[in-house]
């Protein structure tokens, strides 16, 4: 993935009242994961986060996973990283959130264990790779489903945390080539059915 540097332009003016444009380089982190995501009552699910950095890893690089439940009543912690993972010592997700991640890939992922019906809401993963602090915060909605419930979408199909970029656009033209895809494969598959000749 090419990131392309951004510059903000600083006005001065040099003697005799000319104006002229500084640039200046604006650092780029972006965080990347499922936009929704259904999962079955009472199983483990693994909240997949990735990123992306203008700069290299820093051994400053910290992750914070917060937790805000469907009635958007208060943001809770869930999971923190500093150099190693850190375990909650209270809350919901005390002993239920473990690293599932890899630095050295980019991955910040974690495991939600035992899914129950109040994790319905939204979990945000936020990435600080200094000088790298100011970028996209992803988004994972989770829907607690039960067993035999059909899921919204496709859990492996990645969306990206901030749209209206670049790579968002690629995104936007992969999941049409996806689907796309899948329906030709249903397509071919109810013909070649209705062309088999029925057995006396």
């Amino acid at each position: 993935m090419k990131l392309y540097c951004i510059f903000s332009a600083n006005q001065e003016y040099i003697a005799g009242g000319l104006p002229f444009t500084t640039l200046w380089p604006v650092t780029a982190l972006e965080v990347y994961t499922s936009r929704e995501v259904d999962a079955v009552n009472g199983t483990n699910l693994r909240l997949k986060c990735t990123f992306s950095s203008s700069s290299p890893i820093s051994p400053q690089l910290s992750v914070t996973w917060n937790f805000q439940p469907e009635d958007l009543s208060s943001h809770e912690p869930v999971f923190y990283y500093l150099k190693e993972p850190y375990k909650l010592s209270a809350g919901r997700f005390k002993g239920r959130a473990t690293w599932d991640g890899n630095i050295e890939r980019y991955d910040v992922s974690i495991v939600i264990w035992n899914l129950q019906p109040t994790d319905n809401g939204t979990f945000t993963c936020q990435v600080k790779n200094p000088p790298d602090v100011d970028g996209t915060i992803g988004e994972v909605r989770l829907r607690v489903v039960q067993k035999g419930e059909r899921p919204r979408t496709p859990p492996e199909v990645m969306s990206l945390a901030k749209p209206d970029s670049c790579s968002g656009y690629l995104m936007l033209i992969f999941l049409f080539f996806y689907f796309n895809s899948r329906e030709k494969e249903k397509l071919k598959i109810r013909e070649e059915k209705e062309a088999t000749p029925l057995e006396d």
